[in-house]
Parts: C-alpha cells; structure tokens; sequence
C-alpha cells in the first residue's frame, strides 16, 4: 500500500472502504506502529463501534495504530475509545481530549439537564449528543471561554467543537430537523394532493349525467308475421320474410331404472298326440293340415310337429257325412308350465280349420316361473323421462345471445330419443335401465333481420313521411313454433312497434349539452309532435346538463294516457 520502515508503516485508506476491510489492512501490515491515513468524510469511522472494533483489533495484533486526519468530527470519537490522532505523517501523534458523556450506537444517547450543561463541558459533548430531554433538537446553557490557544492541531479541533456548542447554546430554542418526519409529511401532502384532484376529476368529469325523457303524441301499429329461419339461406328476403339463421344443438342422455314385472315360465313344455277327423258332405276330399299349426284346449296352445294327412274312415250317419281320419301327430305346448298337461281324450280346437276336430292328451310339462323384462317395464322407464329439459333450453338461449344472436325460445325442440335398454324384452332381471339421448335445437338470427321484417310491415301501414318508429317492439314481441325440417324453423312473430315524430337522439344530446334544464325543455319542446320534456340530473347539486353529449341519455316513448274521468 506504501512505503514501509522496520516498526512503522502507513496505510491509506479508500472513502468506500468498510470497517472490515480496514481491520484486514491493519492485522496484515508488517510494522508494529501503524498511521492510518484517512481521506476526507471518512463515513466509516463516524461510529464510536467502528472505532471501537478498529482498537481492539490493532491491539489483538499487538499494533499501536495512529489515525492521520484533520476531520473535526472524528476527533471526539478517537478520544472516546483512546486512539492516537496526528493531523500529518510529521505531527506528533496524542489522544484527543475525551467528552464527558458519548453513547455508543445503538445504545440509549445520554441527555445533559440545564443544570449539568455548563459552558466549560459543550465542548466535551459530540453535536449528535446535545439533545434535550424531549429529544427534539439541541440545547445549550451558555458558550464557551475560548482564551486558551490550542497548542496542537487535535486541541485545536476539540476546540473548535467546545465554540461551536456554545455558540448553540446561547439560543435554546434551536431544533435539529427530523428530515424523516419532514419526508413523511411532504409524502402524505402529495397523496393529499392527488386524491383532491382525482375527487374533482369524479365529481366533475365522470359522476355527472343527464336523463332526458320525451313523451310524444305516438301511437301503437301491430305487426304479424310467419317468419321462416333458414340456415341456409344468405340475406334477408322481405317478400318471403326469410331470414338468415343460425341452429345451435346440444346431446343430453337421461337414464330411468325400475323393477322388472315380466313373469316367464322356464319349466318344461308339455308334449303328446292327437289324432284329427274331419266331417266331409258330398265327395271332396278334405285338405292337409300343415305342420305348425296350433291347436288349443282350455286357453293353451300347442303346436303340431307333423303335418296331418286324411284317409276314410267311412261313413257318419248321424251327422250325414262321411268321415276322413288322420293318424298320429306329435304337438308341443307353446310354452312351458303344468297348465299345459292335458288328460286322454281332450278335444282341441284347430286354428283356422273350424272343420277338423283333434282328439288327443299332452302331459310333462312343469313350472319354473322367473321375473323377467317386459316390454311394459321398458315403456314405464321411458315414461318417467321429463324430456322438457328447461336447463338445456336457457343454455342454449344463452349461447345463441353470447354470439350476438336474438335467440327464439319457441324454436326449442327435442328430436326423436334414441332408447336402449340394459336387458332385452324377456331376459331374466330384477330390474332394467333405460337410456334415451335425445338431441335438443334453438334457432337465433340477427336481431336487425328482425327487425327489418318489422319495419317493413309497419311503414305500410302508417304515412313514414310524416312519422318515424321510435320502438319497434321486437324485446317484447311474441313467437310461437308452427313446424320445421332439418334446417328451417318458422314461427310467428307478433310484436307492437310505436310510431310517432321523427325525432333524431344524437341530435337532441348535442342540442342540450351544457344548457340549463328549462332551456332544454324548451328546445325539444318545439319539435313537433312531443307533448313533454322531462329532465333529470345526477348528482343533486347539478345546476346544467354535462356538456359531454355521452353523459346524457334520451329516451322517447309515448304520453301518458289520461286519467279517466278526466
């Protein structure tokens, strides 16, 4: 760092030097008498704990250090903890004289009473120190005799320090400003500042409006119409009042369980023979019976296995007919169950052959009755499915307005379900589910197609040179579904438009901004056709209309009807 001698040498310190790195150069120096030159405002040794680590350490290291430095501030600080102080690497080096009373930092300062204070000890107290007890500023009782000439430099310091203090002290009612309560206040004083202006800006600019309402001598025309929504169609045919539309679709599966009714009989089926006869008058020869034919007895049917063929068996003369005979056919009950067994000798009836009579038995059916599926238990579950989802409908309605369309409720249809079921018609179950999906749909266009239809039909019914629709009533207008196909819906539009003066809005708010309330009314007064004005401002304390045509508002409708009686 500089030149070096055996025992002395000097070290220069930087200003941005910290404490640590000065303690580094001391304990690293070779010489056993360090001068430690220091630079002007050295901030770092302006902390008697910096001083304090700085002796300690150069005594740890067994070095007598010497601070080179003329600051007058850092000469009390050197006397506190006893470090050598030489204003040049010439001088002769000698401890500051020691203040009465300097707080360490951090600690608690220590505050002299009036009483204590005397002109001969301000000059042992560090300016940072001489607070009054209420610890707002600097108190000093008297000044400072100065007859003594320093004989050194460091004497010389300290007392200029000792004239300093009373020279303060002959006022004692001088303060040290609080510059962090100084920043605070100037802070809260801007944040004042800016709510006032955006307040005014609100009350002013933004809060202000203006509600104009006209009445006018209007009437009501009735619109009718069939309106067909197509979706494939590209513009508007008034002629036709076809409109371009839009068909929004959503899939909702709904499922139904309920117990299994169906009873089936799963035992055996009965099974024997008959033999057929057949009463023929005259000489034709009775026709076969075919194979599968049913025959019954006592409600039961049973199912011939072979095909019955006839042979003469003679004459009858009781009947007068002559009587054909067949042999042996097998039949099998239609379904199982011990009803089915029927004794020797039973007569059967033969179905679509009121001619032929069967004479037989059957026996060996028995019963196994089972719960099983019917047809009427799939029909009770899609039965007990509210297919009028009212959820699904708002959705749809929603999204149809979320893509700037005028949704038509009445358009809201559900297709044909699509049914299935967990179990077939006749499988054994406890109980089945149902399932059905059906496929709900909503028509929308846009709400000037509407409204083009609307105008059309209304300006042929009033003289549009001298009126104008005010309203044409679409918001509250009525539709009601009259059918459909995969890609139109038409409906009726009934809807009640109002007609009344021209009168031309954004003309009327640039008229009025800025005027008085009876101005106003008088200006829209003298149109034609309006029976009344009516002004409403916001806030209270409005005197004019904004001057700001967007903050006005105007709204034409009809006069009140008159009271009756009148």
């Amino acid at each position: 760092m500089a030149s070096a001698q055996p025992n002395k040498e000097t070290i220069y310190v930087d200003v941005d030097d910290e404490i640590t790195s000065i303690i580094d150069k001391v304990r690293n120096s070779s010489g056993r008498i360090i001068a430690l030159v220091l630079p002007k405002r050295a901030a770092t040794l302006q902390s008697v704990v910096n001083m304090k680590l700085l002796k300690r350490s150069a005594e740890q290291a067994n070095k007598q250090l010497v601070l080179i430095t003329t600051e007058a501030g850092l000469l009390p600080l050197a006397g506190a903890v006893g470090l050598y102080v030489a204003d040049s690497l010439q001088s002769k080096p000698e401890i500051p004289p020691v203040p009465n009373r300097v707080a360490p930092k951090g600690e608690d300062e220590v505050v002299l009473d009036d009483e204590e204070y005397t002109a001969e000890n301000a000059g042992d107290q560090p300016v940072g120190v001489l607070v009054d007890k209420s610890g707002t500023g600097l108190v000093i009782s008297s000044s400072v005799d100065t007859e003594d000439t320093p004989a050194t430099p460091a004497a010389a310091a300290a007392a200029a320090v000792k004239s300093k203090a009373g020279a303060l002290a002959k006022n004692k009612k001088l303060r040290v400003p609080n510059f962090n309560k100084f920043r605070l206040m100037l802070a809260l004083g801007v944040l004042g500042v800016l709510l006032i202006i955006g307040l005014i800006y609100y009350l002013v600019a933004l809060l202000p409006k203006a509600q104009i309402a006209i009445s006018t001598n209007a009437q009501d025309v009735n619109s009718s119409l069939d309106v067909s929504l197509d979706t494939t169609a590209s513009k508007v045919d008034v002629a036709k009042a076809i409109v371009p539309a839009t068909a929004v679709q959503q899939q909702k599966t709904y499922t139904k369980q309920v117990d299994a009714t169906g009873k089936q009989n799963l035992g055996e089926k009965a099974t024997g023979n008959v033999v057929m006869t057949v009463c023929v008058s005259g000489f034709d020869f009775p026709n076969d019976v075919a194979t599968g034919t049913g025959i019954s007895a006592g409600g039961q049917t049973f199912i011939t296995q072979k095909r019955a063929s006839f042979s003469p068996d003679g004459p009858d003369p009781a009947n007068s007919c002559y009587r054909y005979k067949s042999g042996s056919i097998k039949i099998t009950a239609q379904t199982a169950g011990t009803a089915y067994n029927k004794d020797s000798g039973t007569t059967f009836a033969v179905n679509g052959r009121p001619d032929v009579k069967a004479i037989g038995s059957a026996d060996g059916g028995t019963d196994d009755i089972r719960q099983v599926v019917s047809q009427s238990d799939i029909d009770n579950a899609q039965g007990q499915i509210n297919t009028n989802d009212t959820a699904i409908k708002e959705a749809l309605y929603q999204q149809l307005t979320q893509d700037g369309l005028f949704g038509i409720r009445a358009t809201f249809k559900a297709s044909k379900p699509t049914v299935s079921s967990s179990s077939q018609v006749g499988d054994e179950a406890s109980t089945v589910t149902v399932t059905s999906a059906i496929t709900y749909t909503m028509y929308g266009t846009k709400r000037d197609n509407l409204v083009q239809l609307i105008n059309d039909d209304v300006s042929q019914q009033v003289d549009t040179s001298k009126q104008g629709i005010i309203s044409d009533g679409l918001d509250k207008a009525s539709f009601g579904y009259q059918d459909g196909s995969d890609t139109t819906a038409r409906v009726e539009m009934s809807a009640t438009a109002t007609v009344g003066p021209k009168i031309d809005e954004a003309a009327i708010r640039q008229q009025v901004a800025g005027k008085k309330s009876g101005e106003a009314k008088d200006t829209i007064g003298q149109i034609p056709g309006v029976t009344d004005v009516q002004v409403k401002l916001s806030p209270f304390w409005l005197t004019a209309i904004p001057s700001n045509p967007d903050k006005i508002t105007v709204t034409i409708g009809k006069a009140a009807p008159a009271p009756s009686g009148s």
